[in-house]
């Protein structure tokens, strides 16, 4: 049975190096740092690979990041992984719970991470499965 854990993140993103790529190959790399309260609590650490197209508003990112917190009164740790498309300005994204990565009182975890933007505020719907809630 899958529950909803709700609430908001602040973000900060930091370029990166992309070593033994030219600048003409539009691609780049991101460190990802997050804050994330309400129902899961918890600090982030990642990294985001993207790349741009030629058409205005095209391009794609993928990241992954470890997700270090509370959720349900449980203590642990996952993963996440990030796909995201734009295509001329219309946005596809897709973030899911790495399978297996939980640990700890998260251990056996799965999920989908729904972010939304409203009024350039970040907000969060994570549908979730964890053994022993419901």
């Amino acid at each position: 049975m899958s529950k909803i854990a709700k609430g908001e993140f602040t973000v900060s993103l930091k370029p990166l190096e992309f070593e033994g790529v030219a600048t003409a190959a539009k691609l780049g790399r991101m460190s990802i740092d997050k804050q994330i309260t309400g129902d899961l609590v918890a600090t982030t650490q990642g990294q985001m690979i993207t790349a741009m197209g030629e058409a205005q508003g095209s391009g794609v990112y993928t990241a992954v990041e470890r997700v270090a917190g509370t959720l349900d009164d449980r203590q642990g740790s996952f993963a996440l992984y990030h796909v995201g498309t734009m295509v001329r300005g219309a946005p596809s994204l897709s973030v899911k719970v790495v399978p297996d990565s939980g640990t700890d009182g998260l251990a056996g975890i799965s999920g989908d991470f729904k972010i939304v933007i409203d009024n350039g505020k970040h907000l969060y719907e994570f549908a979730y499965s964890l053994p022993g809630v419901e």
